[in-house]
């Protein structure tokens, strides 16, 4: 089988599983359908997390280069909105522990590592957004998304993780590693590419 055809399945594969794993959660039952929909936001936006590097380095066949780095743009919105459409959700299921949430008073652990990656997602949003504008050399901005990516991944599988929910336990614990793998894969390359260029 072609590489490229390897690498697409194995995404899909990754992406595609823990949501029809979670659709067939017997816990669905006793949900209301807007939990069901910040549950499922949320899913979404950890799969996002194992795309978002493969497009940041150009490892997915046919996204290289420009195209690649663009339709990272679009999925950091995705992810922003993913994370947006989780809390509404929760939001409107029940206001006081959102609250909690936020003002990390929540006794239950996940939900401290969740608020922390939602603020580092908003925090990367908001420096792309005015990278240009405040002129930030490129070298700073990328050591700070960088490091906020950090945050986000492992706060996302923190919290996900330690969350007994809708997602069932292999496809959530496959993904988390898959997630993982990418991210330090990635972020490595570009070390040795700074490396590399600073040898050359």
């Amino acid at each position: 089988m072609p590489r490229p055809v390897l690498i697409w399945s194995a995404v899909a594969a990754a992406v595609i599983l823990p949501l029809v794993a979670a659709a067939f959660s017997p816990l669905l039952a006793w949900r209301e359908p807007v939990y069901i929909l910040a549950g499922f936001a949320g899913i979404i936006g950890m799969a996002l997390l194992l795309v978002q590097p493969l497009l940041a380095s150009g490892d997915l066949p046919g996204l290289e280069g420009h195209m690649g780095r663009a339709m990272h743009r679009w999925g950091g919105i995705a992810l922003l909105l993913a994370v947006g459409l989780h809390i509404a959700g929760l939001w409107i299921t029940s206001p006081p522990d959102v609250i909690d949430v936020l003002l990390f008073r929540s006794p239950t652990p996940f939900a401290i590592w969740g608020v922390l990656a939602m603020w580092a997602v908003i925090a990367a949003a908001m420096i792309a957004a005015v990278r240009r504008k405040l002129r930030i050399p490129f070298r700073i901005w990328r050591a700070v998304h960088l490091s906020l990516a950090a945050v986000i991944v492992a706060g996302t599988i923190l919290h996900a993780v330690l969350i007994e929910g809708t997602m069932e336990s292999i496809t959530k614990w496959l993904l988390a590693a898959a997630i993982t793998g990418v991210f330090i894969r990635t972020v490595w390359g570009l070390r040795s590419g700074q490396r590399s260029r600073r040898q050359a």
